[in-house]
């Protein structure tokens, strides 16, 4: 599983509000991606190692990025128009 990160450590018109009070982009989806490209890349080095679970983790970590990336993508659309 992957932990939540609670910090931000991107630019700061991706995770506090500006403007109108509106945040481009939710604080906890960006914080959830940023943990998770964190745990992809420990699983790394065991994959050139031939871990086939860390190979499983690997897929199910990029699948879930993804997803992420969709959902950022589309509150920022959302945002934009708004």
């Amino acid at each position: 599983t992957y932990r939540r990160l609670l910090s931000d450590y991107g630019p700061p018109s991706l995770g506090y509000t500006r403007g109108a009070g509106k945040s481009q982009v939710p604080q906890s989806k960006y914080a959830e991606l940023l943990a998770i490209i964190e745990e992809l890349g420990k699983e790394i080095r065991p994959t050139y190692a031939g871990s086939e679970s860390a190979v499983e983790r690997l897929k199910r970590g990029v699948m879930h990025a993804g997803g992420l990336v969709r959902e950022c993508l589309a509150e920022t659309e959302r945002n934009a128009r708004s």
